[in-house]
């Protein structure tokens, strides 16, 4: 994992074991490599091998997998996996620790997605209403509808950013009915953010005593100088919750582990609502993961530069990408979004869902440089070389 080699900078189809091998990071992870043949026979084999043989961008996921140290914590911890009491490495205190804030601002859950499903069950019910922008992370909004509540979503921006004095204005007008404010920061699936200055205006431009939920998934990937975390609200008291998760950077999605910032009161009346279903494995993960400052800053290096890499190869294409912050980017192909998934998958990539009403935008995770090669070939197949357009800014 911590293997250093001289790097030199070459085109996606070419030298992606030294590059991969500079930056510490497998194609493919190790266990993968030695996995048994499955025990429930040929169909269930078959079924593995054709997932493990896509390149696989649509989900925004850490290619790579957990480090050497997250994998030999998790290792360790195999021990208690018998048991329901067992000690956690300390995950709580752990993870309050790391971002400054006290045990009892922390709520665990399985995945930023449990978390966000327990505050939609504490703060809505059949007469509130969730408020934010379309399209952003659309399970907020579908649980709201699965609990009978319902959803007020804004529309982006004409430059696909978040419209923050809408979301104030739509607030007042409907207070009394409003559960929670709801901002993806980044936003996915544009990449786009929110400033520092514009959440701070946000927050001062609503009531105060409404709930505002800020996911934070891919916050460790902004590299904006106006963009900043939401923590410190949580400090001063306000009623801010922070979604964060250990899916993106550490490579954990499918261990799910993610938790909550909030003041000790929100937690307390969140946590009836927490199924408290983290496995061992995750938790003693994620205390390592937390650690490995090297292993997170590799990751972060190479999924950066594959991401400007590949959409400046795509805008030399004549093709518009959103400025994104995150380790995934919207690309304008012109076409259906669903057409232009059929066409990847009959080249064994999978790339990201339609984002309605952006029908014609696809999301495309970034992958390794062997993916990302893949992903390019597949694009030189399905489409034409256009004049230089540039990236939609504003």
């Amino acid at each position: 994992m911590h293997t250093k080699q001289s790097f030199s900078r070459r085109g996606f189809l070419g030298g992606t074991a030294a590059a991969l091998g500079y930056m510490g990071l497998k194609p493919t992870p190790l266990w993968a490599e030695r996995s048994p043949p499955l025990a429930g026979g040929s169909l269930f084999q078959q079924e593995a091998d054709e997932y493990d043989a896509l390149a696989k961008l649509h989900f925004n996921e850490n290619p790579y997998g957990p480090s050497d140290k997250v994998l030999e914590a998790m290792t360790y911890a195999f021990k208690y996996s018998m048991r329901y009491g067992y000690p956690d490495n300390g995950v709580t205190a752990a993870i309050a620790e790391h971002h400054g804030v006290a045990r009892e601002n922390i709520l665990l859950g399985a995945g930023s997605g449990e978390i966000l499903e327990v505050v939609g069950l504490t703060f809505l019910d059949h007469d509130k209403k969730v408020i934010g922008v379309d399209p952003s992370y659309g399970s907020v909004y579908r649980h709201a509808s699965g609990i009978d509540a319902d959803a007020i979503k804004l529309p982006l921006l004409d430059n696909y950013r978040q419209h923050i004095p809408a979301i104030i204005d739509a607030t007042k007008k409907h207070y009394r009915e409003v559960g929670f404010v709801y901002l993806c920061n980044p936003n996915n699936p544009t990449g786009r953010t929110v400033t520092s200055q514009e959440v701070q205006q946000l927050l001062d431009g609503i009531p105060e005593d409404v709930p505002v939920l800020i996911d934070e998934a891919y916050h460790h990937f902004v590299e904006d100088p106006e963009y900043a975390t939401s923590i410190p609200y949580v400090l001063e008291g306000r009623p801010v919750i922070v979604a964060r998760t250990f899916s993106k950077l550490f490579g954990m999605a499918a261990m799910r582990i993610g938790f909550a910032i909030a003041t000790p009161e929100m937690i307390q009346r969140m946590r009836p609502y927490s199924t408290g279903s983290v496995n061992a494995l995750a938790k003693w993960g994620a205390v390592a993961a937390l650690e490995d400052t090297e292993a997170q800053e590799r990751v972060r290096r190479i999924t950066l530069r594959l991401r400007k890499q590949t959409t400046s190869e795509l805008e030399s294409m004549g093709y518009n990408v959103i400025p994104s912050e995150t380790n995934f980017f919207m690309v304008h192909t012109g076409r259906p979004v669903n057409e232009v998934r059929t066409a990847f998958r009959d080249r064994g990539v999978a790339v990201g869902r339609p984002f309605p009403p952006m029908l014609e935008h696809l999301r495309v995770s970034i992958g390794t440089e062997e993916e990302m090669g893949r992903f390019m070939t597949a694009w030189k197949e399905i489409f034409p070389v256009r004049s230089t357009m540039g990236s939609e800014r504003g």
